[in-house]
């Protein structure tokens, strides 16, 4: 099974995942059944990311030349690298989220934008808000003044109008 040409292929989808990924999340495997790694995985693939148990020597060998060639400092004992192709925050809110619900697992570190990050800063990078909730938030921070004229506008229309009603009524009166 560990044939030069299979290896080759793990170093070749190894260096894609590198190429395309804007975070790698190296985390400790121990304990977890193919059950639970095959949850966790699609989990990530849910947030366009994806999960690969690997040989530390053909990730090495693949994270040469990208941004995520430091990741060799973090390589050591049995590996697994969550990937995050859509954000930096979301393959490791997922992987966050199932360590939290197993209690098995361990986030080692991570590789962002060209540094090691340990397991601590790994772990608040889980807790930043999405790329979607930021959006919303920033939505909601426009929206909001907009918001407040209209009201502010249909207030004055309101009072005009009951201001109107009154003078009607007293005249019929």
């Amino acid at each position: 099974m560990s044939t030069k040409a299979f290896k080759n292929e793990k170093i070749q989808d190894y260096t894609e995942h590198f190429k395309n990924a804007k975070v790698a999340v190296v985390a400790d495997y121990r304990g977890l059944t193919v059950e639970e790694i095959t949850k966790l995985r699609r989990g990530l693939q849910e947030k366009q990311g994806d999960l690969t148990v690997t040989k530390n020597t053909l990730c090495k060998i693949a994270a040469k030349g990208t941004s995520f060639e430091v990741i060799d400092k973090l390589l050591k004992g049995p590996t697994a690298v969550a990937f995050g192709f859509a954000d930096e925050v979301s393959a490791t809110k997922v992987l966050m989220d199932f360590i939290n619900e197993t209690k098995k697992c361990e986030i080692v570190g991570a590789v962002l934008d060209g540094n090691v990050l340990g397991a601590e800063e790994a772990k608040a990078l889980a807790k930043l808000p999405s790329k979607e909730e930021l959006y919303a938030k920033i939505l909601g921070s426009i929206n909001s003044p907009a918001s407040g004229i209209v009201y502010s506008v249909n207030g004055v229309m309101s009072a005009l109008v009951r201001a109107i009603n009154a003078v009607k009524e007293q005249k019929s009166n």
